[in-house]
């Protein structure tokens, strides 16, 4: 199949006509409970994105088809929404998003940041129209955080690439996915409810379980894990 793939300033263009109300909170409600994000004005294509889905009731049903614990959940396929599993996180919309990564948007932990395609196929690290991913991650040290910006250098090219002082701190008292930083789009994070991000992180998986599976299906929880999503204009932090 052959998918249409619009740019993300004619997609800005068409929301912004419309009069889309970039709504910040959103309530997330799983079989875990409930937790609340908040979608960042930095990134304005991802939050009017997510924004347009969320009223057309997109996500709604889709489910959190990959977990792994210590590192992430990811969501919003709409191939979750059928009953093959070996599909699961390879959908799409069609379109994808232009890359909005930006330096003090980090993977820390809470974060939620766009999936998209590798950089093989994908060099300007555009997003996946609808699925996304929510950091639970670990802490770590400096000498570890050392490696990992070498790392980061040698995959995106950047020779000057370096955590922030302020960053540094982050990854070392409270946690997250450091070797995503410079190149996925971070849009959003957790502002309430991360305990139950941290119940759905733990759902038993071939891989958790160390179950012998399809490897596509390493990661995909046993219980399924489906979302409703519901805006939160009145919400105060």
């Amino acid at each position: 199949m052959h998918y249409l793939i619009l740019t993300v300033s004619l997609l800005f263009l068409a929301l912004t006509s419309q009069g889309v109300d970039p709504a910040l909170y959103f309530e997330v409600d799983t079989p875990q409970g409930r937790f609340v994000i908040k979608l960042y004005d930095e990134t304005p294509l991802h939050r009017d994105n997510f924004r347009r889905l969320l009223e057309e009731g997109f996500y709604d049903g889709t489910t959190f088809h990959r977990v792994i614990r210590g590192f992430m959940i990811q969501g919003g396929d709409p191939n979750s929404l059928d009953d093959d599993p070996y599909n699961d996180g390879a959908g799409d919309l069609g379109y994808t998003i232009d890359a909005e990564i930006v330096p003090h948007l980090i993977h820390k932990r809470g974060a939620i940041a766009a999936a998209r395609t590798g950089d093989a196929v994908n060099p300007e690290r555009g997003s996946n129209g609808s699925q996304f991913y929510i950091v639970q991650g670990r802490t770590f040290d400096d000498l570890t955080l050392d490696r990992v910006e070498q790392q980061i250098r040698q995959m995106t090219g950047d020779v000057e690439f370096a955590f922030s002082d302020t960053a540094r701190a982050v990854y070392r008292d409270i946690g997250g996915a450091p070797n995503l930083d410079g190149q996925y789009t971070v849009f959003g994070e957790v502002v309430e409810g991360m305990d139950v991000v941290d119940s759905l992180a733990a759902a038993d998986t071939p891989r958790s379980t160390g179950r012998q599976v399809d490897p596509q299906l390493i990661d995909r929880p046993f219980e399924s894990i489906p979302m409703t999503v519901r805006p939160l204009p009145d919400y105060v932090e």
